[in-house]
């Protein structure tokens, strides 16, 4: 069975806050980038895997905030995989903090082969990933 949503939750850490207290908004993305991991690995996939010689960088991010986060803090992560091409995935992820939401974001990845001359260039999605992952129900997604 295809999945298309994950959840996790990690701890605030003392050194992804700024000198307000607050996390600092460039953690958002890696707090994105290990969702999508957490993700992966809930696959029994990594995002490298070296027998399929395939990279996912990342074309387009995106954040919007609502409530600071803070040393400590518990953070829900929500990853939901908002669309799927053939060589494309991308992903809508809800933070929240005792029960209040605190940010939203996107983050959508290419699948990638390097050619002879070292170039990364867009590639299907093999199907033992494809297959594994399917897009949320429209009514599971947010605008």
């Amino acid at each position: 069975m295809a999945a298309h949503e994950f959840t996790i939750t990690r701890r605030v850490e003392f050194n992804e806050t700024d000198m307000a207290g607050i996390v600092h908004f460039s953690n958002f993305c890696r707090y994105m980038e290990h969702a999508e991991h957490a993700f992966f690995r809930s696959l029994d996939r990594s995002i490298v895997d070296p027998a399929l010689g395939i990279g996912w960088p990342r074309v387009h991010m995106s954040c919007d905030f609502k409530k600071p986060l803070r040393f400590e803090d518990e953070v829900e992560i929500q990853l939901r995989v908002s669309a799927k091409t053939s060589k494309s995935i991308s992903y809508q992820f809800r933070f929240r903090v005792a029960d209040a939401e605190a940010a939203r974001g996107t983050l959508t990845v290419v699948c990638v082969r390097r050619n002879e001359a070292g170039e990364m260039k867009a590639a299907s999605i093999p199907p033992e990933i494809a297959d594994l992952i399917e897009v949320a129900p429209a009514d599971k997604l947010t605008d």
